[in-house]
């Protein structure tokens, strides 16, 4: 099956290198001359530099070559995803589009495959999301991830499209569930960089990422997840990538929140808005989610961490 890769980020380029392993592989710039260096000079030097491209890899900025292809790997962030389906929606009518991206829309509190059926209904949509860091990818490290796809028969041509020597995907047909556990990671990461950030130890950085991994839990099985799916790498394995590794946006940018220091705001941090679409979803819903309000409340100013911390010491005992 012909595949392509739209986004020309990171993570995006990472993938095309990967699949390069197996055929031919279209990548979409959406700058012109960011694609015509990077087909010259077989290099993404602003956001993968020091990889070479394949040569099985064609760079193009024309969205209508790229989506000739069957299967189109969206690699956007969550927040620009629905506004880059409606500006290449004709292009992508009957596709089939695996979401590359994992967060909340701030706007309706949906997911990345929700997104794609609103915009385009009668695409193929499926989500590949997990425990993975670009750099890993490009360099040919063994990865494991997680492909969502509500279509069993589909699901099962994705996996073998897609799996490559150094990238090996697990099927779920629970979209819910691998949707909200590769969102919902980046708002306790962006906590457990804070926690280290602000000098509270690995002890305090635990004991956050377990309870939150209890209210990633609650959330998720709320909106009709399986417990099983948080349990696998689209959850549990991606929240412990995402809050032990400075590589993770989310975890540096809780760093620089617990270090009160300025954050570099050309680089996308997803948990920020997903803890602010979890937050008001858990409060009209009535539930109980008192460190995913905190990081909401952190990210946008309203809490110093130390008045954070001390929110959060203060609540009532209760019992685990």
């Amino acid at each position: 099956m012909s595949i392509s890769v739209l986004g020309s980020g990171a993570f995006g380029t990472a993938l095309a290198i990967s699949l390069a392993g197996n055929g031919p592989i279209t990548l979409w710039a959406r700058d012109v001359d960011q694609a015509r260096s990077m087909q010259r000079d077989r290099e993404n030097t602003a956001r993968l530099p020091n990889v070479s491209l394949p040569s099985a890899i064609t760079v193009t900025s024309d969205i209508a070559e790229a989506a000739t292809n069957e299967i189109l790997l969206v690699s956007v962030p969550m927040q620009k995803l629905r506004g880059a389906l409606l500006d290449h929606a004709s292009s992508f009518v009957g596709k089939t589009l695996v979401a590359c991206c994992k967060g909340i829309e701030l706007s309706t509190g949906l997911g990345p495959i929700s997104v794609i059926q609103q915009v385009i209904p009668d695409a193929r949509p499926a989500l590949l999301t997990g425990p993975s860091f670009a750099d890993d990818i490009a360099r040919g490290l063994p990865t494991a991830l997680t492909l969502a796809c509500a279509d069993q028969n589909l699901s099962q041509e994705l996996q073998h499209a897609l799996t490559t020597p150094n990238l090996r995907l697990y099927r779920t047909t629970d979209v819910t569930g691998a949707e909200l556990g590769g969102a919902l990671k980046n708002v306790i990461a962006i906590g457990c960089g804070a926690t280290i950030g602000a000098g509270l130890g690995d002890s305090a950085r635990a004991a956050l990422l377990t309870r939150g991994f209890a209210e990633m839990q609650r959330f998720a099985l709320m909106r009709g997840a399986q417990v099983d799916t948080l349990m696998g790498l689209s959850g549990l394995g991606d929240l412990v990538l995402t809050c032990s590794s400075e590589l993770s946006r989310n975890y540096r940018f809780g760093l620089s929140l617990g270090r009160n220091l300025p954050f570099d705001t050309a680089t996308t941090v997803e948990g920020v808005a997903t803890a602010r679409a979890m937050s008001d979803i858990a409060k009209q819903e009535g539930l109980d989610m008192p460190i995913s309000a905190t990081v909401a409340d952190l990210s946008r100013g309203a809490y110093s961490v130390p008045e954070a911390i001390q929110s959060l010491l203060n609540r009532p005992l209760k019992e685990e």
